[in-house]
C-alpha cells in the first residue's frame, strides 16, 4: 500500500483503541475500497490511484447528501458529511483555481502548438480538458472536475 493506504492503516489501529465507533467503521470501508481495487489489480495501488477511489468515494457522499437532503432526511446527510469530512482529510491539498488556470493554459499553449500555432476553439473543449487532466494528475495536485471544465470552458471562449 502507499502513503494514504499506510496512514489510513494507522489511523484505524488508534481509532479502534479509542473505541471511536463510527470513525473505524468509515476507515474501514475506505481501506476495503483499496483492498478490493487492489486484488482486482493484482498488485500493490499506487499513490494516484488511492487518490483516485477516495475521490469516488467523496463523490458517493455527496450525491448521497443531496439524495437524503431532497428525501427529507438531515440525520442521514449529517452522517454522510462527517464521512466526507473524514475522508477529505486523507487527499493531498486541493489546489488553488489559479493553479489550476495556470495548469489550463498551459493545456490550451499545448494544444495551439499541437495544431501548428491555431488557437483551440470551443469545439477542442474534449482535447484540451485531456491535456488539462494528464498535466494535474503529473503535477499531483487535486483539482475539482467541475472547476477544471469550467476554467478551460471560459478558456477556449476567450480565442473565439
Amino acid at each position: 500500500m502507499a502513503q494514504i493506504g499506510e496512514r489510513i492503516g494507522a489511523d484505524i489501529i488508534t481509532a479502534m483503541k479509542a473505541k471511536e465507533a463510527d470513525k473505524l467503521t468509515t476507515l474501514r470501508m475506505v481501506k476495503s475500497a483499496f483492498k478490493s481495487k487492489e486484488i482486482d489489480k493484482r498488485e500493490p495501488l499506487t499513490d494516484a490511484e488511492e487518490q483516485s477511489i477516495i475521490t469516488t468515494l467523496l463523490k458517493q457522499r455527496r450525491e448521497s447528501i443531496e439524495q437524503f437532503t431532497k428525501g427529507g432526511r438531515p440525520e442521514l446527510a449529517a452522517k454522510e458529511q462527517e464521512e466526507i469530512e473524514l475522508i477529505d482529510a486523507y487527499m493531498p491539498k486541493a489546489a488553488s483555481a489559479d493553479d489550476i488556470l495556470a495548469t489550463v493554459q498551459g493545456a490550451v499553449e499545448q494544444i495551439t502548438k499541437d495544431n501548428g500555432g491555431t488557437r483551440p476553439g470551443p469545439r477542442d473543449m474534449g482535447a484540451v480538458m485531456k491535456v488539462a487532466q494528464q498535466r494535474i494528475l503529473a503535477d499531483g495536485i487535486r483539482a475539482d472536475g467541475k472547476l477544471v471544465s469550467e476554467l478551460v470552458k471560459a478558456e477556449l471562449a476567450k480565442g473565439a
